[in-house]
């Protein structure tokens, strides 16, 4: 049974998305406890501002609940993995004590917005014997304009099943992330990556779109690839393109 849960959300300049990402996880976080069935479970939030120029660790620090790590690496494989170094110091190496397999690292990005089941559910899941979660994501559709917002629709039809790989929608246990790797310290594509080698090393990924997660639908972000560059250059054309590679 997972006896700690960690939220891990790297940073860079988002003080316009870093408060409604943390109001939701926030939101997540209260239904999660109110029904989890495994007395004295803990979950934590955090936010790794990474090379923030902006006032994005300070908004974040306003938040109850919430823990801020400062780094300078401008690499969001780095930030992923510190915050999830910072939960297995907490679950792990502190006074709880917990062993990995009962500890699940649960990653989304500062731009998006989780429902409020995402917790709970990965916890079932989790406890259902998972061992990575693969979530859903959708855009903004306040992001898109009206022919981006159809073909979006369309491409998902012909697209999914479900199965892709997003950052902002990701969960492992912390056996299996240990086990992989961890977190390469790329600047993009770093949960492709990570998922591959939990693959690799024998872990059993679920896909599911019961927690799909709202994310920023803006062309340009904060590397040349990714999802902004997919909503950019890809979705125009009649094919479209994976979004993980």
């Amino acid at each position: 049974m997972i006896r700690g849960l960690a939220v891990v959300v790297p940073a860079r300049n988002e003080r316009a998305l870093i408060g409604r990402c943390l109001s939701a996880l926030t939101a997540a976080r209260a239904q999660a406890l109110a029904r989890t069935t495994v007395p004295a479970v803990s979950i934590l939030l955090i936010v790794v501002a990474d090379a923030c120029t902006d006032e994005t660790a300070a908004l974040a620090r306003s938040v109850d609940g919430v823990e801020v790590i400062e780094i300078t690496a401008g690499s969001v494989g780095s930030a992923r993995a510190a915050g999830a170094l910072r939960a297995l110091d907490e679950f792990c190496s502190g006074p709880q004590g917990l062993d990995a397999a009962n500890v699940w690292i649960a990653n989304t990005d500062a731009d998006s917005v989780v429902p409020v089941n995402w917790l709970s559910e990965q916890l079932a899941l989790a406890d259902s014997g998972v061992d990575v979660m693969l979530g859903t994501v959708r855009p903004d559709p306040a992001d898109l304009s009206h022919e981006s917002a159809r073909l979006w629709q369309e491409h998902r039809a012909i697209a999914e099943p479900r199965g892709r790989i997003y950052g902002a929608n990701l969960g492992i246990r912390a056996d299996h992330y240990l086990r992989a790797g961890g977190f390469a310290p790329l600047t993009e594509h770093e949960d492709v990556d990570l998922v591959t080698r939990a693959r690799l090393a024998g872990s059993q990924t679920h896909a599911t779109d019961v927690c799909e997660v709202l994310t920023s639908g803006r062309r340009h972000g904060r590397t040349p690839g990714g999802f902004a560059r997919y909503l950019r250059v890809d979705l125009p054309g009649t094919t479209p393109a994976p979004l993980t590679t």
